[in-house]
Order: C-alpha cells, then sequence, then structure tokens
C-alpha cells in the first residue's frame, strides 16, 4: 500500500474529503503530529473533543472506565462538608477518597451521616489496629464506643486526627446502592493516620444505614473543632 507523508491534517473540509485506503488495508501516516478537536469513529461516533488547549469534553463513556470522578472538595477551616448532589442511580456505588485530612482539635475523629439531615438509622462496627512511635503499645481491638446499634448520630471514620499538618489521615469509605427502594444501605471505611498522640492506626469501619428509602446526601465533619485541611473526593463506580 502507498503512504501519504503530510506536515499537518487540518479539521474536515467536506469539500475537499480524502479516503485514505480500503477495506482490509492499514493506513500509515508519517506525520509529527495529527491535530483535531474532535475525533470520531468510523460510525461517527464522537470519542472525545478537544478545547484546542488539552481539556476534554464529550469523552466517550466506553473510553471513561468503571470509576468516574464525580466532585471535589478542599477542607479549610470546615464545620463541615457535604455531598448534596450527585449520588443517585447513575452508580452502583460511591466512593469517598480522603486524602491528608487534619482537624483544628487535637485528637477529634472524622465522622459521616447520610440524609436529608443527616441522622439516618444505623448499625455499626469498628475495630483498629494500632502502633506507638516509642513502640510501648501494638494491639489490634474491637472499639465498642465506637459502633452503633440503630443509632442515629455521626458514624466515627478516621480516627485521632492531629493539628499538624504532618499529623494527618486519609482513607476510603465505599456506600453500596444508596438510592435502592428495596435493600438496607451497606457501607464500608478503611483507614490510616498518623494521630494526634503518635500512634499509626489503621481503621476499619462497617454497617448498613437501616433504611430503604434512597439516601442523596452525605456529610463529613469532625467530632471536635473543623476539618482544617485536606482533600475529599467523590466516585461513582458501575457494577
Amino acid at each position: 500500500m502507498s503512504k501519504v507523508n503530510a506536515d499537518a491534517i487540518k479539521p474536515r473540509d467536506t469539500g475537499v474529503d480524502i479516503t485514505l485506503g480500503i477495506t482490509g488495508d492499514t493506513t500509515v501516516i508519517s506525520a509529527d503530529s495529527i491535530n483535531s478537536n474532535t475525533v470520531k469513529d468510523s460510525g461517527g461516533n464522537t470519542l472525545w473533543s478537544s478545547n484546542g488547549s488539552g481539556t476534554l469534553s464529550s469523552v466517550n463513556s466506553g473510553l471513561k472506565g468503571n470509576l468516574v470522578l464525580l466532585q471535589t472538595q478542599t477542607a479549610s477551616n470546615s464545620a463541615s462538608i457535604s455531598f448534596t448532589s450527585g449520588i443517585d442511580s447513575t452508580y452502583d456505588v460511591y466512593i469517598f477518597k480522603f486524602i491528608s485530612i487534619t482537624s483544628t482539635s487535637d485528637a477529634a475523629h472524622m465522622s459521616f451521616q447520610m440524609g436529608s439531615s443527616y441522622d439516618t438509622n444505623m448499625t455499626s462496627t469498628n475495630f483498629q489496629a494500632r502502633h506507638s512511635e516509642d513502640n510501648t503499645v501494638a494491639d489490634l481491638a474491637y472499639d465498642n464506643g465506637w459502633d452503633q446499634s440503630g443509632g442515629t448520630g455521626f458514624q466515627q471514620l478516621l480516627i485521632k486526627l492531629g493539628t499538624g499538618a504532618s499529623k494527618a489521615g486519609s482513607g476510603e469509605l465505599y456506600v453500596f446502592s444508596p438510592s435502592s427502594t428495596t435493600y438496607v444501605k451497606q457501607f464500608l471505611f478503611r483507614g490510616t493516620t498518623f494521630a494526634s498522640n503518635d500512634y499509626a492506626y489503621d481503621s476499619y469501619t462497617a454497617g448498613y444505614f437501616n433504611v430503604t428509602t434512597a439516601l442523596s446526601q452525605i456529610q463529613f465533619k469532625a467530632t471536635a473543632g473543623n476539618l482544617d485541611t485536606g482533600t475529599l473526593k467523590m466516585y461513582g463506580l458501575s457494577g
């Protein structure tokens, strides 16, 4: 097959269309770049569009993968951080990632609740591994002070956040089928903290919201003081 050499390929002009190759052929274009603001497949479906500066839009769902970033919020001495839109039946699982969260009050925990009033009935469980810097404490234990049995309070997640920039916590919370009107809403969390008491914590929390109505809002806050710094991201995951 012949080659077509070009210094640049410009946006389509229907008056001067050129068909390269025939069915079964491989077409090789020897050029430094192919410039196009919109790329389509052979069926005319848009794969993606660009604004000319590298920002993509109209990205075809087949290219996005299963995990989609929906929202990002940043803590800045925040009394609470809420996600009040985007939680619906579009995705089977919603994942919240917490990155380097600190608090304004030493030894405060980051907690969460769901529902329009953030007081949904839940049953939960919590256990943790911990290890002190001086090696005097190293254990794994269930904590019955951080669970709920049909409670409506905020559920603790990240443990003993510190006020120093280095004493931060990070983790992930999974909420399964929050829009279901058939099943209760299960959740699962794992997080790690360089704690205010110079311990390393590896904490696990799980449970369920004991309702069969859809839950579309979620809120995070510190058990004392405010969420000082850090990033919170919400993702949707298709099943």
